[in-house]
């Protein structure tokens, strides 16, 4: 349970219909073995102390009285078991017959919670033997145990982290538009397991998927979902064992016509987190029905759930290319309407021959042909000095040349050069101020250009740059429009990947220039070349952005901490960085992230793509003096 992470587990044993003793057994040797396992939290299938599918056998009471024998094999079994079990069986409560799942652990049964919602149509005629669950919980006994709550409802506390709090309900309830997880979830449950007997069909499984993932996601909770498999009979129907484990929309894990244990962890701060920043699930003013609480032996979870390497882009092409159209469409459409707005003339924007002043002309090439204007409206400057390259002046060039642009040349070394005699800089002094005046001098010529075209400056730093303040105030900072600015570095080279693949037929000059632009090393070409080579090398100087922007995702998304980010970090990139770099550059990013706050409180306007996003003006909100001792410090920690 380090860093809020559970371990839970949906089982399906095997079973023999109306064999107790034997369906007993199996129940408890897969809770041995999920406690093994360091399972928590355990969801088996509905009903599954006798079968799901013993039709009239369900009025005998032979049955019954076996499925409570069961129970109490079951009980005495695990009484040295702290894993937290929901198991099916059918139940005599006042005279009626209930659909439940009792929840029970260290050989105590915590609760019951009966189905709600029965189904009574095609193969499924579940009103034939038993009852609805009662509206209101109520204290039964069971077995010789003293009274337990038995309702729809009710949530379960762990008494040493206060923010587990487990919910249950059974196969339809899930169905249902009113399910009881809803008011389980309004009651603070942030895992919910569902007990099911859901036979297969052809489409099902995609129906059951995307609806276990959308109540985890509508709940902002963990979900997991148990489904009876092999020993039900298979007279009419087959029971596949679904199993399905997902968090906040995301599915985690998932297993069909396998029994066994399906294990994954489910991130309980991280839950948390979303409901504090959202708010979207407010308590209801009525009793939630909090049945009690249950106590755990505070272990680490061992992390076996996937963890993307690079979060803000996804793995599969065909993700990946929707997710890029969609951004390229955002920014585009923003970009359009502000032009529209203002009644701009022009959009400048300076081209270096880099990845982000690429994609900015690229995005600023689609608003234009929205606004069915020429691609001449677009006004290219491409502004050399001491570190400049041919290969990226001639790449600005032939790119802005092949998108049919106005290209300007303004070299600016002799600017630069009067003004350092201005002000006493020394030619030799390669410092700070060196690389800074060089990047005014071109946001200045920018605007110049802007106000003699009437037109706008497009900004092209992204939003990595802006987390790590890897900007020259009031220069590249600066701009009347940034297209990129909610896009982190590691997206930006697949936008432009995906652009030169669309080019490619169509274009194959500009499908070459953009390929040879995604091959060129980033750097902001502030330092003179040695040999005409790039002497300066951004990832060298502020560590790889891949790390850096898996950093921020985590640390704006999900609000983690460092010594959760480190974790994390490692599981996901551990075997292509050391623990020693991936430290280094977390403490670099913490440092400049706090310090580079001043840069992102007046930024420039513009479009928000996706759900990480520095905008002072909505987005992060933070003063510019924050101290960092808190987090540092943690970071001393991990040393």
């Amino acid at each position: 349970m380090k860093d809020g992470f559970i371990t839970v587990a949906c089982g399906a044993p095997p079973l023999r219909l109306a064999d107790c003793a034997y369906n007993a057994e199996q129940t408890f040797q897969m809770m041995r073995s999920a406690e093994k396992a360091g399972v928590k939290v355990l969801v088996l299938p509905e009903l599954g102390l006798t079968g799901y599918t013993c039709g009239d056998l369900f009025f005998q009471d032979a049955l019954l009285r076996g499925a409570e024998e069961a129970l109490a094999t079951v009980l005495e079994a695990t009484r040295n078991l702290e894993v937290v079990t929901a198991v099916g069986m059918p139940l005599r409560v006042h005279n009626k017959l209930y659909n439940c799942a009792v929840i029970i652990q260290k050989g105590k049964v915590l609760g019951v919670v009966p189905k709600t919602h029965l189904p009574n149509y095609g193969e499924f005629y579940e009103k034939r033997w038993f009852a609805p669950a009662p509206e209101r919980p109520e204290r039964i006994r069971l077995l010789e145990q003293d009274v337990v709550t038995f309702g729809a409802g009710q949530t379960f506390r762990c008494e040493e982290i206060p923010e587990l709090i487990l919910g249950f309900e059974i196969c339809e309830d899930l169905w249902s538009p009113d399910s009881p997880s809803v008011k389980m979830a309004k009651g603070g449950a942030v895992v919910i397991g569902n007990l099911s007997a859901s036979n297969d069909a052809v489409g099902k499984d995609a129906y059951r998927r995307q609806l276990v993932s959308m109540q985890s996601a509508k709940l902002l909770c963990g979900y997991v979902y148990a489904s009876a498999g092999a020993g039900e009979s298979t007279s009419d129907l087959v029971f596949g064992a679904h199993q399905l484990i997902a968090e906040n929309g995301t599915l985690l894990a998932e297993r069909r016509f396998d029994g066994g244990l399906l294990i994954s962890e489910i991130d309980i701060q991280r839950l948390s987190f979303e409901r504090r920043r959202t708010r979207v699930l407010e308590p209801e003013t009525e009793d939630c029905g909090c049945a009690g609480t249950f106590t755990l032996t505070l272990s680490p979870a061992k992390l076996t759930r996937y963890v993307a390497p690079m979060p803000f882009v996804p793995e599969g092409k065909e993700d990946r290319d929707a997710r890029c159209r969609e951004i390229l469409l955002i920014a585009s459409l923003g970009l359009k309407r502000r032009l529209e707005h203002t009644g701009a003339k022009s959009a400048v924007v300076g081209l270096s021959g880099g990845l982000d002043s690429t994609l900015a002309v690229l995005i600023t090439g689609l608003a234009m042909k929205m606004l069915d204007r020429p691609m001449t409206d677009i006004i290219a400057v491409t502004m050399p000095c001491f570190g400049t390259t041919d290969r990226t002046r001639n790449n600005a060039v032939v790119l802005a040349e092949e998108l049919g642009t106005v290209l300007k040349t303004v070299d600016i070394a002799a600017s630069v050069r009067s003004h350092f005699r201005d002000i006493g800089q020394d030619m030799g002094d390669h410092d700070v101020t060196f690389e800074n005046a060089q990047a005014r001098e071109r946001t200045q010529v920018l605007m110049d250009i802007a106000n003699q075209t009437g037109g706008l400056v497009i900004g092209t730093g992204d939003l990595s740059e802006l987390a790590l303040g890897w900007c020259t105030y009031n220069g590249d900072h600066m701009s009347m429009y940034a297209v990129n600015a909610a896009i982190p570095k590691t997206l930006v080279r697949h936008l432009v990947a995906h652009l030169a693949r669309d080019n490619a037929e169509r274009d194959g000059a500009l499908h070459d220039v953009l390929e040879d632009i995604l091959d060129t090393p980033v750097s902001p070409e502030l330092l003179p070349a040695v040999q005409g080579e790039i002497s300066q090398r951004t990832e060298n100087l502020v560590g790889p952005y891949e790390l850096h922007d898996f950093f921020l995702y985590y640390m704006l998304r999900w609000g983690c901490s460092p010594a959760k980010i480190y974790r994390l970090a490692l599981h996901a990139l551990g075997k292509k960085y050391s623990r020693e770099i991936i430290l280094k550059w977390l403490r670099i990013f913490y440092s400049r992230f706090f310090s580079q706050q001043f840069k992102r409180n007046c930024l420039p306007d513009g479009p928000k793509v996706g759900s990480v996003a520095l905008s002072p003006r909505g987005d992060w909100r933070m003063p510019s003096d924050a101290n960092w001792a808190l987090w540092k410090t943690e970071l001393e920690t991990l040393e």
